[in-house]
């Protein structure tokens, strides 16, 4: 059988992946990832790596299999957290998930197994792998998990066949209530802990308090728009001309709508979000329909129907084009129809993608709610990830 290192988190899902692979008869080795030492911004200081870890080498005891630390912080800071700071400052709204899967998990962390002569990095995500041949090449699919409900492909979405070609998920073929008996019959120290919350290592945090570290607050406008400004956009044709109308988000002026308020940063802000506006005087709830950095603007609308909230595309520049499935890869001029997800455990949305020589549109069936610049769009063809990217 292969050797296998086994990202053992302190988790259920983490423990019993080990637990299946040790009953596959795998040489296994457990590696606890430690990502993150700061307490800054925390709402709760209850789960600690340092707990984590000592579950996740009980654990390792319970199934008698080697366990190690590697301190990957520098890593991480550097490749996810200095890149949220930077995404959030310039307005947009970034998946550290997705990054630190990418950059951390399947980078930093498999280089550090393959210190342990590891043939595969085995974790604790809700997706499965398969392989195909194609003109006589092996071909790494990522497929969704059987759980529709935990489906995580998502976060993996930005993967490369190297990377793939490495990745174990011996839980993707179960469901999370499955994972949960067998943790139970085992005995697992880990069988009743909670699933982790908020940003990837970091925990869940109170995230202006955790963007304020860098990003210093700076009062702006909080300008509402009225939703009959925003009916003639429904209207526009669906036409490759009106493509970067559809497909962008809409240019507000600040001289359209009243100003109903102040805030502390449009940085802190993303669209759809309701929270934190702390405005009265509406019958229905406010939501941001738009940032501005530069300007220091949020743009608001009432009603979760406003139709700021709503666009019909949206569209990936070339360089921010990921394949995963390269033999798929489309040329410019082509178009074709995908199942397409815009963030984690959003249903899947028909659309089409139109390729151009200076990126990807996007053109969903239906208008879809909160597209955000910064988060990762991903399109699959049923269970199989093709792609994915980052929204402009």
């Amino acid at each position: 059988m292969s050797r296998v290192v086994v990202g053992l988190s302190g988790g259920v899902d983490s423990s019993v992946a080990a637990y299946l692979l040790k009953e596959q008869g795998h040489d296994l080795v457990a590696l606890f990832m430690v990502n993150w030492h700061e307490r800054v911004g925390a709402i709760t200081s209850s789960c600690t790596w340092e707990e984590d870890a000592l579950i996740a080498k009980m654990v390792a005891k319970k199934l008698d299999i080697p366990f190690h630390i590697v301190d990957l912080s520098k890593d991480y800071k550097k490749r996810v957290v200095d890149y949220m700071f930077a995404e959030y400052q310039a307005g947009r709204t970034p998946n550290p998930d997705v990054l630190c899967n990418r950059e951390i998990k399947f980078d930093s962390f498999l280089k550090e197994a393959l210190k342990f002569d590891a043939d595969f990095v085995a974790t604790g995500h809700y997706c499965r792998k398969s392989e195909i041949d194609v003109n006589g090449e092996t071909i790494h699919q990522l497929l969704a998990g059987k759980d529709p409900n935990k489906d995580q492909s998502y976060f993996l979405c930005q993967l490369n066949q190297t990377q793939l070609s490495k990745a174990m998920f011996p839980i993707g073929e179960l469901l999370k209530p499955e994972v949960r008996e067998i943790a139970r019959e085992q005995n697992l120290p880990s069988a009743e802990r909670k699933d982790s919350q908020g940003i990837c290592f970091v925990g869940k945090v109170d995230l202006p308090t955790f963007l304020q570290q860098q990003l210093q607050p700076k009062v702006g406008n909080i300008i509402e728009v009225p939703a009959k400004f925003m009916e003639k956009k429904k209207q526009i044709e669906v036409t490759e001309e009106n493509y970067r109308k559809l497909c962008f988000p809409y240019p507000y002026k600040p001289w359209v709508g009243d100003v109903i308020g102040e805030h502390q940063g449009a940085h802190f802000y993303t669209i759809g979000q309701r929270k934190g506006l702390n405005i009265g005087g509406h019958k229905e709830p406010l939501f941001v329909i738009a940032t501005d950095v530069q300007r220091n603007i949020i743009y608001v609308g009432e009603g979760k129907e406003h139709p700021g909230l709503y666009r019909r595309g949206l569209f990936i520049a070339t360089d921010d084009l990921h394949w995963i499935r390269h033999d798929l890869k489309m040329k410019p001029g082509e178009s074709k129809e995908f199942d397409i997800r815009i963030r984690y455990r959003q249903p899947l949305e028909k659309g089409t993608i139109h390729l151009k020589e200076d990126g990807a549109y996007f053109l969903f069936n239906d208008e879809q709610r909160g597209i955000t610049s910064g988060q990762f769009a991903a399109w699959y063809l049923e269970d199989d990830l093709i792609g994915s990217g980052v929204i402009a």
